[in-house]
């Protein structure tokens, strides 16, 4: 972030439920993408925000879309880091969360609080990459914030959510096919979640 400010007026704000924002209770907020997209757009307008490149990764990749797709002109340009929005994109454990999707029952939902457990958290931000080469800084502070009241709930809510995203890839798609914005697709290639044949398509 600090190279692109160089150009740039760069906004990153964290995701309700994330980071240093709030996280109100699941019974005042309903953990849902498309309810984390109305509050960026919230978000936006309280700055007076009306045209902008996206950066999109991970979990704001069909945040950034569904507010590229509701109002293109506002667009410039997308960077897209490992951001998919293909079937063709998505690593082995999605099908695994598929059947939870199509079964959702008390005993899939428990066993994916595993998926915030410190030894997970670290290998999100060490698998594939050089050993020595990632410090201890991010994965530190994310496995801090899982000690929050909550937010294994919180995170499966958007597990289980997830699936209205893949439902709304052809949508993401066709914007990409009608309005053509300027695109650059950067990809890590050994990350498990989001896999690289998604980037060619990016």
């Amino acid at each position: 972030m600090p190279l692109l400010a160089r150009d740039f007026h760069v906004l990153a704000p964290d995701l309700i439920g994330f980071g240093n924002s709030a996280a109100p209770s699941r019974e005042s907020f309903e953990y849902t993408f498309e309810n984390l997209t109305k509050n960026v757009a919230g978000f936006l307008a309280a700055l007076k925000v009306d045209q902008y490149f996206l950066y999109v990764f991970d979990y704001g990749a069909p945040i950034g879309f569904r507010l590229a797709m509701r109002q293109p002109e506002r667009v410039l340009g997308i960077v897209s880091q490992n951001g998919n929005i293909y079937q063709e994109g998505l690593g082995p454990k999605w099908a695994e969360r598929a059947k939870y999707w199509a079964n959702p029952t008390p005993e899939p939902r428990a066993q994916y609080e595993s998926a915030f457990a410190p030894e997970t958290i670290k290998g999100q931000y060490l698998t594939g990459e050089k050993p020595g080469t990632v410090g201890p800084d991010g994965y530190s502070l994310d496995i801090a914030h899982t000690t929050e009241p909550g937010y294994a709930e919180r995170q499966d809510d958007l597990i289980f959510d997830y699936q209205t995203n893949v439902a709304l890839y052809p949508q993401f798609q066709d914007y990409v096919r009608q309005y053509q914005p300027e695109n650059l697709a950067a990809w890590g290639k050994n990350d498990p979640s989001f896999i690289y044949p998604g980037a060619p398509r990016s």
